[in-house]
C-alpha cells in the first residue's frame, strides 16, 4: 500500500498568450504569494505561488499528446509506492529531476494524471 503524507501542489494550465494576466490575477486579486519556480528545469513558462503549505503551480498548456495537468501527493517512500503501482499494471511517466524532492507521475485507468513525491 501507498502511505500519503499531504497534498503537496495543484498545477492548472492557461493558454500562453493570458499567462501574465493569470499571474496578475492569481497575485492581484486572490492575494497568492508568488515564490520561485525553476525555470532552468521546465521547457515552458509558468509561475508557482504559495497557498497555505500547498503549492499552485500555473503552466502554459502546449500541444501535447497528454496534458500537464496534474495533482501532487507527498508519499513516505516513492519507491514503493512506484513498485506497487507497476505490480498492477499502472503507467507510470518519468517527471524532470527537481532538487530536493524524488518523483514521477502515473496514469491512472481514466487517463488522469497523478503525480507522487517525496522530499530528501
Amino acid at each position: 500500500m501507498i502511505q500519503f503524507k499531504r497534498f503537496d501542489h495543484f498545477h492548472i494550465c492557461v493558454p500562453p498568450e493570458r499567462l501574465e494576466e493569470a499571474k496578475a490575477f492569481y497575485v492581484n486579486v486572490l492575494g497568492l504569494e508568488l515564490i520561485d519556480r525553476p525555470d532552468h528545469l521546465f521547457s515552458s513558462a509558468g509561475y508557482w505561488f504559495n497557498i497555505g503549505d500547498v503549492q499552485l503551480h500555473i503552466g502554459v498548456e502546449p500541444a501535447l499528446p497528454r496534458t500537464i495537468r496534474h495533482t501532487a501527493l507527498e508519499v513516505a517512500d516513492v519507491d514503493a509506492a512506484r513498485q506497487h503501482l507497476e505490480a498492477n499494471g499502472i503507467e507510470i511517466v518519468e517527471e524532470p529531476v527537481i532538487p530536493g524532492r524524488r518523483r514521477f507521475a502515473f496514469i491512472d485507468p481514466f487517463g488522469n494524471r497523478m503525480e507522487l513525491l517525496q522530499l530528501i
